[in-house]
């Protein structure tokens, strides 16, 4: 059958009340269906509802402090929902609500803490990888910014955790998962929970959550791994909600439990910047303490999830490629690709760094140095091996696909996330990519060979061995997908301070002028 959607099926009754999905071309969707409800700042609860919900459409996104404009369409296809506060909902994707245990992928979105929500990438779509991995796909909303991780700590034990509130969110939705998901046709038993950037945070959050323990049973981090999205939030939130109380004329922190969130998002744009002026964190993340134990990075990892198996890695170009300087590298000859990175980082930085990275890279041309990412590449590194060392199962992978666009251009940041949903070809550049099609292949097939079995290795996959204590593994996935060893390490750690420099100079308005 097709499409199915009709007043009697397809139903599935759930522990907050009967939801009604649809059938098309060989699954079962259900869409914004409720796992928790919540006040403002409050601990989630459960939700419930009376009659047949339906649930054909989207639910509400959490709202935005900054409203974001459209651009940069070409490299992340986004799209734009109806954003209220009652944002705890999730999506299903089925083969079939029949009781069959499969595994169950549970999706956290991008954003870091603040931004993003579940169908915000147009590669977020969970039907394709459903389809064709014979899984059941879950992404979710909750709570962000201000109303997910505001710390009101301070004003009275009701508001204990609200510095993890959005974490609440996810956990409570993983518990709606634990109670619900047998009757989607998926198993309880076998959930990994995935996500890229703010979501592979969140995926180390959880990790470091003694509230999770039990919820999911393997972890896979895309482009998850900067130290920046974990700051190590351990002092009082007071600042922040003082002055926010003196910006909207409040007296009380129950009060901020019903400001109009617009005018809550404007003070907080307006007082953030002096507090940051004055050393305060005003940054959105967990608060670290008993609920959530702190980045692995910098306390360890927790005993109690070492048995969980863990996939992590990023791509090459992350941010820095989402700008091409105004190359076209494809007119570039190897000798005005090395003259391109002496003119931006100088001849006696050039002079250490091009032996590197083509020791690294032999087969690319200097110019993608430029492009090379350290910020998320080298905490990645060592997160892998210090999980390795600590007795965990660590995989990790570089995604190293270059693109059609503008001559060629390295991987940007979320530019992995299509192929491993197997949706390359909802996307412009997925599409124009030859080879997509295999590429996805052994993407998904690698994600779906490490849900089922803790182990990203499978038959017709390239042999992926785990990170050591000793030696970095990486996959490199592109045109020739294989793992390498210690293939980077010395590259990396050479360039991030020039990196760090360079990035530091852009931002204080300098200007890279190209003539190639």
């Amino acid at each position: 059958m097709q499409f199915l959607c009709e007043q009697a099926a397809p139903v599935v009754r759930t522990t907050g009340g009967d939801v009604r999905g649809y059938c098309e071309n060989g699954l079962t969707i259900f869409k914004g269906v409720p796992y928790a409800q919540a006040r403002r700042f409050h601990a989630p609860g459960p939700a419930a509802w009376t009659g047949v919900l339906d649930a054909t459409s989207y639910g509400c996104v959490c709202p935005l402090i900054h409203l974001g404009k459209p651009g940069g369409e070409l490299l992340v296809p986004h799209r734009y929902w109806a954003q209220d506060e009652n944002c705890q909902n999730l999506n299903i994707w089925t083969p079939a609500c029949d009781g069959a245990a499969r595994p169950v992928l549970v999706w956290l979105h991008g954003g870091g803490f603040s931004d993003g929500s579940s169908i915000e990438q147009l590669a977020y779509e969970g039907e394709n990888l459903a389809r064709w991995g014979g899984c059941v796909v879950v992404s979710l909303n909750h709570r962000l910014n201000l109303l997910g991780y505001l710390d009101l700590s301070d004003y009275g034990p009701e508001y204990e955790n609200s510095g993890n509130a959005g974490g609440e969110d996810i956990i409570a939705a993983l518990r709606w998962v634990r109670d619900n998901i047998a009757a989607f046709g998926g198993d309880a038993g076998n959930v990994t929970v995935f996500g890229q950037s703010g979501g592979g945070g969140k995926v180390t959050a959880l990790l470091q959550s003694p509230a999770a323990d039990g919820l999911y049973h393997k972890a896979f981090i895309l482009s998850g791994i900067l130290p920046s999205l974990l700051p190590d939030h351990q002092g009082s939130g007071r600042p922040l909600v003082e002055a926010l109380l003196a910006e909207l004329g409040l007296r009380t922190a129950a009060e901020l439990e019903t400001a109009p969130y617009r005018a809550l998002a404007a003070a907080y744009q307006k007082v953030a910047p002096a507090l940051e002026a004055q050393g305060y964190c005003t940054k959105f993340s967990p608060k670290r303490g008993a609920h959530y134990l702190g980045d692995p990075l910098q306390v360890g990892f927790r005993p109690e999830t070492l048995h969980i198996p863990l996939m992590a890695g990023s791509v090459l170009g992350e941010f820095m490629a989402f700008g091409g300087f105004g190359v076209d590298r494809s007119r570039l000859t190897v000798e005005e690709g090395r003259a391109f990175v002496q003119k931006l980082f100088g001849e006696k930085d050039a002079a250490q760094l091009l032996p590197l990275f083509t020791a690294a890279y032999p087969d690319r041309c200097p110019t993608d140095l430029v492009f090379a990412d350290t910020v998320c590449r080298l905490p990645t590194l060592d997160y892998l091996r210090r999980r390795a060392a600590a007795g965990g199962q660590a995989y990790g992978y570089l995604f190293v696909q270059d693109f059609p666009l503008e001559g060629g251009r390295t991987a940007w940041h979320c530019a992995d996330i299509p192929f491993f949903f197997h949706n390359a070809d909802l996307v412009p550049m997925g599409r124009a990519l030859p080879g997509a099609a295999r590429l996805q292949d052994q993407m998904a097939g690698a994600l779906l060979a490490f849900a089922r079995t803790g182990s990203p290795n499978g038959p017709g996959l390239p042999r992926w061995p785990a990170t050591t204590p000793q030696d970095d593994v990486t996959m490199l996935y592109g045109p020739n997908s294989r793992a390498v060893q210690n293939h980077d390490r010395a590259f990396v750690q050479a360039f991030a301070p020039v990196a760090e420099e360079f990035g530091r100079r852009m931002r204080e308005g300098g200007r890279v002028q190209t003539q190639h």
